[in-house]
């Protein structure tokens, strides 16, 4: 965030002529990096320490195909299980599985190609709807790699923790320090921690946050059923966070304006439970607390829709409906 305050001129300045350590790979991590790249070039080359390697897109059009038409469909939400899902769905989520791993496979094939990634031993371990599932998707900055193969750009994998010395960062496991005049931490933000710190009393920072094997137990992704006073709009994620932090205001303004009620604390209790079994099922390691609803954003909106009682079902004609993929505009009338 400091690093991100500065004018271009500034920034560019404070890099110049050092040896800068970026932790971190996602979009932050590799910006600051391809920056750091083209002020110095490879007399002073930036380092990038990387605890997990991602399914970092190329673009959205893997070969040649439109990632929407993969995912962002209802045929694709065919293919994963569903929060309250019947026993039809579950059989066709069950029957289609060799689908959702081809898909997986396609778009994998695609960003290892472009990138090279096998050859930078970047591979990651987590298939590419694990990845769309833990709202991790970050597109690589063009030329990234290019930089790698001339040095400009140094990539450390999988470190796990690492310290500070004097001539540097020393990473677990390795005797040598990386030679750092300057760290810069891409490393995100703790998103529960700063929900928790609403409150000032622990019993309702426990409310909000839940367990630490949990999601955050929100109603809709919006309101917490032992505090329905507080709505949260923007905390759980998507490929598009304005997209569903759109509808979901609407969706409490439909509410606020008493056009329909919240159900039994019960019920909603249930709800959140069956959401929880969904991202854990498909996010990897904790990324499940993000509350990601990317690889099922339609049928979260499907239920919001039949919440405020409009019809969920927004494109013209069949085929559209199943295979069209679903965006912004679709909920604009």
């Amino acid at each position: 965030m400091d690093y991100s305050k500065m004018d271009p001129k500034t920034a560019a300045n404070f890099v110049k002529g050092k040896h800068v350590t970026v932790v971190g790979f996602q979009k932050s991590g590799m910006d600051i990096a391809m920056e750091c790249s083209t002020v110095n070039g490879v007399e002073y080359p930036c380092t990038v320490v990387i605890r997990t390697p991602h399914w970092n897109l190329p673009d959205y059009f893997p070969w040649g195909i439109s990632l929407g038409y993969l995912y962002l469909n209802r045929f694709s939400e065919l293919t994963v299980h569903k929060p309250g899902e019947g026993l039809l769905l579950s059989l066709l989520a069950t029957t289609l599985l060799p689908l959702r791993w081809a898909f997986s496979k396609f778009v994998e094939s695609h960003i290892k190609h472009k990138h090279g990634l096998a050859k930078h031993g970047m591979v990651p371990e987590h298939s590419f709807l694990n990845e769309l599932s833990s709202c991790a998707l970050s597109i690589v900055p063009e030329g990234f790699y290019d930089r790698v193969e001339e040095g400009s750009i140094k990539l450390i994998k999988k470190a796990k923790t690492y310290g500070f010395s004097k001539e540097g960062i020393l990473l677990e496991g390795q005797a040598e320090p990386i030679k750092s005049d300057l760290v810069i931490l891409a490393t995100g933000f703790n998103g529960i921690d700063k929900l928790k710190h609403i409150f000032e009393s622990p019993k309702y920072q426990e409310f909000i946050a839940g367990s630490d094997d949990s999601a955050v137990p929100l109603y809709r992704e919006c309101i917490h059923p032992r505090i329905p006073q507080l709505a949260v709009i923007g905390f759980s994620e998507s490929i598009a966070n304005l997209y569903t932090s759109e509808i979901r205001s609407r969706w409490l303004a439909e509410l606020l304006d008493g056009k329909f009620k919240l159900p039994s604390i019960k019920v909603m209790e249930k709800d959140i439970a069956e959401w929880d079994k969904y991202k854990k099922r498909y996010s990897y390691l904790k990324y499940y607390r993000r509350s990601c609803i990317g690889a099922l954003h339609i049928w979260h909106n499907d239920q919001l829709c039949k919440d405020m009682g409009w019809n969920p079902k927004r494109k013209k004609g069949l085929l559209a409906e199943w295979f069209e993929p679903y965006g912004p505009l679709d909920y604009s009338g």
